[in-house]
């Protein structure tokens, strides 16, 4: 669960540090105070796309950090997966920061982190319901999410849509086999022309440089002869005088010939003899080196036509002779496989068929799977929305069939009907703002068990809701958070009143700067906001009294 919130630099927040508790924690504030900025910084830390105009005005930068605490075994899973560990005492440590450069930073548990990798670990640690929930409802493509979730199909799903892969893939291999006979005999022809013309280049790696090694050695002929053959004669000698190896032999014979006399000359001598080896192994390899640079056997005219050949072959199939010797070998193989279809087309024929078999009937498996849950989802969602206030609410879980697609053979779709005797149809037509958030509600509350997330965030769930229904709204996430950490955004007294934790977020303007505070309002501070709530401007003894009886009959008792 989220344990503990920083935030610095997030709009018209300077700082401010929020600890959470368990059950249910409720924000309030007045419109404009910054709510939705706290709900932006948690998205923040989730790895959700952030944009520079969330750094507050002034600031270069900003910074959210997150503490969660007691990891579901899911997230403690996924954390491993991605390389990281929890803390000694079982936490992780989620930091973002944010920059006008556009350079952020990721961290968990201080190490670095990319955004996708946070987005891949928030998904395990909140579930944040408000407007891009609503969304969903309003998304048929999307509610077919609802019935695999409900269902526990997520495994089915994936086990057809390795099948699906794979026959798409095969099907593609056939439309490419039935490919117009012109158009191949047309690429066959043209492939075979790049084939031959590369293989008659015969490039090798590293023959480039090679060739303008070579080609320096030719255009410095002369130099190289010369400097090569002056240092062959200093080391060797010549026929009137004696090189470098000869004298230094004298040197040598001298003193091995008084070691007698003086043991102390051995050593000087023997390191003389090796430098003599040496020399004489240099004077060669100047000989050899000479003979080689003499003998040189293309033409400057050669190698310059075969520079010319790279160069010119490089602009059609690679810029360099790897790209080209890779572009070979991609040419040989889809000349090879073109040559060979007819002989191979009856196969691949075969194995598509069957392919298509298996992922029909995994398909048709997880269909009545989903008829399945949809009966127990539309049932179990609205029995959920009659305690929510809406007594007369029908659900029908549309499922047509369809062409195989990556979520099997099936078009899934919500109708909703709120109101007696009206037919049910899409929910983006008939359900009103309030009625959106109920549901969004409801449907949490029914797929809760089927997931491992500990803490749910609910952002304007009040939506075009209040008396009875608000009530209602409120206990249900109060019954909700007994199992899990639930942190809402509400506007009504109602909800509020029943939080285990109240925390109002308060706007103040100082210096002609605005500045955003969050705080923990102890009983007093809670009677006080839920005066505020119901009362508005003016607060009378009678709105207070109103508040204390509501936080009482809550079980809230001072």
């Amino acid at each position: 669960m989220l344990k503990n919130l920083y935030i610095e630099n997030i709009a018209v927040i300077e700082k401010t540090n929020i600890d959470f508790s368990d059950g249910l924690n409720i924000l309030t504030g007045e419109t404009g105070a910054g709510k939705s900025i706290v709900i932006d910084s948690i998205n923040a830390i989730l790895g959700s796309r952030t944009s520079k105009d969330l750094i507050r005005n002034g600031a270069e930068n900003a910074f959210v950090s997150a503490e969660f605490q007691e990891l579901s075994e899911s997230a403690v899973s996924v954390l491993e997966e991605l390389g990281y560990e929890k803390e000694e005492d079982g936490s992780v440590l989620v930091q973002r920061e944010l920059s006008l450069s556009g350079k952020g930073k990721c961290r968990i548990n201080g190490r670095p982190a990319a955004v996708s990798t946070l987005r891949a670990l928030g998904e395990q640690l909140i579930d944040i319901h408000g407007q891009h929930a609503s969304y969903e409802l309003m998304t048929p493509e999307l509610h077919i999410t609802y019935i695999d979730k409900l269902g526990e199909l997520e495994g089915d799903l994936a086990e057809y849509r390795a099948a699906y892969h794979e026959y798409t893939k095969l099907r593609n291999e056939l439309n490419k086999a039935n490919v117009d006979e012109g158009e191949r005999a047309r690429r066959i022809d043209l492939l075979s022309y790049q084939v031959n013309e590369l293989e008659q280049a015969d490039f090798y790696v590293g023959e480039y440089e090679d060739l303008t090694d070579r080609r320096q050695i030719i255009e410095n002929k002369e130099k190289i002869a010369s400097a090569l053959n002056q240092a062959h004669e200093l080391l060797g000698g010549s026929e009137d005088t004696d090189g470098a190896v000869q004298q230094l032999e004298y040197a040598c014979d001298s003193l091995e010939s008084i070691i007698d006399c003086m043991p102390e000359t051995d050593s000087v001598a023997k390191r003389l003899r090796n430098a003599v080896y040496e020399l004489e192994d240099c004077r060669d390899e100047l000989l050899s080196m000479y003979d080689a640079a003499d003998s040189e056997g293309d033409s400057l005219e050669e190698i310059e036509d075969r520079l010319d050949l790279i160069y010119t072959l490089g602009k059609k199939y690679g810029s360099t002779i790897e790209e080209m010797l890779d572009f070979l070998d991609k040419a040989r193989n889809e000349l090879e496989y073109l040559e060979k279809i007819d002989e191979n087309k009856e196969e691949l024929i075969r194995l598509c068929k069957k392919s298509e078999q298996k992922a029909k009937q995994l398909a048709e498996e997880l269909s009545n799977k989903r008829k399945a849950a949809a009966r127990e989802f539309s049932e179990s969602v609205r029995r959920e929305m009659t305690y929510l206030d809406m007594p007369n609410v029908e659900l029908i879980i549309k499922i047509d069939p369809c062409q195989l697609n990556s979520n099997g053979c099936d078009n899934v779709e919500i109708l909703i009907s709120t109101n007696p005797g009206e037919v049910p149809k899409p929910v983006a037509k008939i359900a009103s703002g309030g009625e959106l958030s109920r549901m969004m509600l409801a449907i949490k509350n029914v797929l809760a068990d089927k997931d491992n997330i500990d803490t749910l965030i609910f952002d304007e769930v009040d939506t075009g809701i209040s008396g009875s229904a608000a009530q209602k709204v409120g206990l249900k996430l109060k019954e909700v958070s007994s199992s899990r950490q639930v942190l809402c955004v509400t506007h009504l007294a109602q909800i509020a009143a029943l939080a285990d934790s109240h925390y109002k977020i308060r706007k103040s303007v100082e210096n002609g700067k605005t500045f955003t505070e969050v705080n923990t309002l102890d009983h007093t501070g809670r009677r006080d906001e839920l005066a505020r709530i119901i009362g508005g401007v003016e607060i009378t003894k009678a709105t207070l009294d109103y508040a204390e009886e509501m936080l009482s009959a809550a079980g809230n008792e001072k």
